[in-house]
């Protein structure tokens, strides 16, 4: 076993890695980054395949402050107590950039923060030996107390049906349109991936079909940045005004090839699964990644869910079979899954920032940070408002991280990003939880709509907004006793009369 046995081990340079690497070194933690690649941010050099990221890079916003302006910048790092950060709007101009900026963006934030990466260094084999994880990458072995994974969704996740062998995958089909010219193509996928691809090929296919077993679901709808964006949708025009194009609702039964090309047995689910045998010159795979645990030792590997595709995590993002074991960046959305933000770069950066204090308070015996106030109402209303004003981490991981401001006699300590399941596992005695968060079932009705939404919100006034809004919890001994929804604003500004003196009220009568 290697004879430095450092604090944390992290694998994986992409942007949690860098993200946990520079919080780590801030914290003054004995860390170190094993990257596979010979430079940060390796799954970019191949993915998304079309090389345009869907990650959103508003340079203009009017905003002078810089955490407002990380509310639009969904592909920056932080770097808490640096005057001058390095910002990804810096390097390109575009609202959906080039994959190749966020490449040269990473290795310029890795060296402006001394981010300890080994690089060329590829992890074959992880065990554990008694409390210390030990890492094999060739002839090296790399040992620490805790470790942590930031590898990513690294492994395509293939259906289970006869022929998934025969066809392309998303990782490495040819991605020329012109190769594609006047051929019938189905893009198995109902996510971006496969809308991309299939956008990528509708001009010169003949016939381009999207099929899957789910509907699509469109963010603009659910305000999950995961489901099928609008920069990808171009294909759903093709569809509703019958230019060949088309979505297929329901299941692959199988696939066989022979000279004509491929014949695909397809189950339609909105048809009472009537099955139809439907020929294509070209099948691709766009079902997604999964977490590859394959370099675990049998007794050091962690549990996996969601057919085996991520792995399973309590709220301090710690495997569930594996103490020490942890996890960060786009895996961790297994905690809120096509929910919130943990799947991206603009949700992750806050989770990474919230998983040091967690790993502060939990090994090193540092204390969550906080501010202190008067457990008065005013005192509680500024301290509120001033941070539902500002906060892009709130912003952000909408719903998933809270503000905690837990209330002892005549103080209140004021605790920033908490994750919200953390704090109800091991509720304080009398808490108010701050989120900013869509009200319920705002996915029900079509926002653009606003007949059926003033309908819907006759039918359920309880005085809960639909957008994006402050929301404060009380909980007294982990026992939710009353809500209060500060009242929406389009321009998410909650600073007038409409919204202090309620807020200040419903402290007083909690208080």
């Amino acid at each position: 076993m290697a004879e430095d046995v450092l604090d944390y081990l992290v694998v994986g340079a992409g942007p949690a890695g860098l993200q946990l690497g520079q919080f780590l070194g801030r914290a003054g933690y004995r860390y170190l980054v094993l990257e596979a690649g010979s430079a940060p941010g390796h799954f970019f050099e191949t993915f998304p395949r079309h090389r345009t990221l869907i990650s959103v890079n508003k340079k203009h916003t009017g905003y002078a402050d810089p955490e407002l302006n990380l509310r639009m910048d969904w592909n920056s790092l932080l770097a808490d107590g640096d005057d001058d950060p390095l910002l990804f709007t810096a390097y390109s101009d575009k609202l959906f950039p080039p994959a190749e900026a966020l490449l040269r963006y990473l290795a310029d934030y890795a060296a402006k923060h001394d981010v300890q990466v080994r690089y060329d260094t590829r992890v074959t084999r992880i065990r554990r030996e008694s409390a210390v994880f030990v890492l094999t990458a060739g002839d090296t072995e790399f040992a620490a107390h805790r470790l942590i994974m930031a590898t990513g969704v690294t492994k395509p996740y293939i259906p289970d049906f006869p022929g998934a062998d025969l066809i392309d995958q998303y990782v490495d089909v040819d991605v020329d349109p012109e190769h594609f010219a006047d051929q019938r193509v189905l893009v198995l996928g109902k996510g971006n991936s496969a809308f991309e691809t299939a956008d990528n090929l509708m001009e010169r296919a003949a016939v381009v079909h999207v099929g899957g077993p789910r509907p699509v679901k469109l963010a603009w709808r659910t305000h999950f940045v995961g489901h099928l964006r609008a920069f990808n949708a171009g294909i759903l025009d093709m569809y509703q005004l019958k230019l060949q194009h088309a979505i297929l609702d329901g299941d692959v039964r199988e696939i066989r090839r022979d000279a004509d090309g491929y014949h695909v047995k397809f189950a339609f689910a909105r048809a009472d699964e009537v099955v139809k045998e439907i020929r294509y010159d070209r099948v691709i795979c766009c079902t997604g990644f999964r977490f590859d645990a394959d370099v675990f030792d049998e007794d050091c590997r962690p549990e996996l869910v969601i057919n085996g595709r991520f792995p399973a995590q309590t709220p301090d993002w710690e495997s569930v079979t594996v103490p020490g074991l942890y996890f960060a960046g786009t895996i961790t959305q297994v905690r809120d899954f096509k929910k919130a933000t943990s799947a991206f770069i603009h949700g992750f950066r806050y989770g990474a920032r919230a998983l040091v204090k967690v790993l502060g308070e939990r090994h090193h015996g540092r204390p969550w940070p906080h501010t202190e106030l008067a457990a008065k109402p005013d005192a509680l209303t500024e301290a509120v408002i001033t941070r539902i004003n500002r906060t892009s981490g709130l912003y952000q991981q909408f719903g998933f991280l809270g503000d905690v401001v837990v209330v002892d006699g005549d103080t209140a300590r004021y605790l920033e990003e908490v994750p919200v399941d953390r704090l109800l596992g091991d509720p304080p005695d009398d808490a108010f939880v701050v989120t900013l968060d869509y009200g319920p079932d705002h996915d029900k009705v079509d926002p653009f709509d606003f007949v059926a939404r003033a309908s819907q919100d006759k039918a359920n006034d309880h005085g809960e907004g639909h957008y994006l809004h402050p929301i404060v919890r009380h909980y007294r001994r982990g026992e939710l006793v009353a809500t209060h929804h500060v009242t929406e604003n389009l321009e998410n500004e909650w600073d007038r009369e409409v919204h202090i003196g309620p807020l200040a009220a419903f402290f007083a009568r909690e208080l």
